[in-house]
């Protein structure tokens, strides 16, 4: 069986959450969806495990990060393209999403990302294996 990675991540307002990422083109699995937590779908093997604060705490025995007064992860997806990772920044802009750098082009790999609603960064980059500096 393939590994699969769930990263589970606070959130202050669920609903909130799901329609920010619904309009990046994210699925949730009502599976695994309720008025606590949901599942989005990310790849095949990839998952973001969204929890509201008082669910995740329960996980934890220490304080939940702020995430819009520090980072405590960066959640990382490899595109197919520039294009595409251009595409998927543009569009957690345009719902809300906020700008936290400009995109960083080495030549070899380009990257790009936004701050989800809850503070939360999300870096999307596109690497060309062959063009990487030995």
């Amino acid at each position: 069986m393939a590994t699969k990675i769930f990263v589970n991540l606070p959130v202050k307002d669920l609903k909130r959450s799901v329609d920010f990422f619904t309009k990046l083109g994210y699925s949730f699995n009502p599976q695994f969806t309720d008025e606590n937590a949901t599942c989005m779908l990310i790849g095949e093997n990839i998952f973001a495990m969204l929890l509201v604060e008082k669910f995740f705490q329960t996980f934890i025995d220490k304080a939940i990060a702020d995430g819009k007064k520090g980072s405590e992860v960066l959640v990382s997806l490899s595109h197919d393209s520039r294009e595409s990772v251009n595409a998927i920044v543009e569009k957690a802009l345009a719902a809300g999403g906020r700008r936290y750098k400009e995109p960083d082009d080495k030549g070899f790999m380009y990257g790009w990302g936004f701050e989800d609603p809850d503070g939360h960064i999300w870096e999307h980059f596109w690497m060309d294996p062959g063009a990487i500096p030995q």
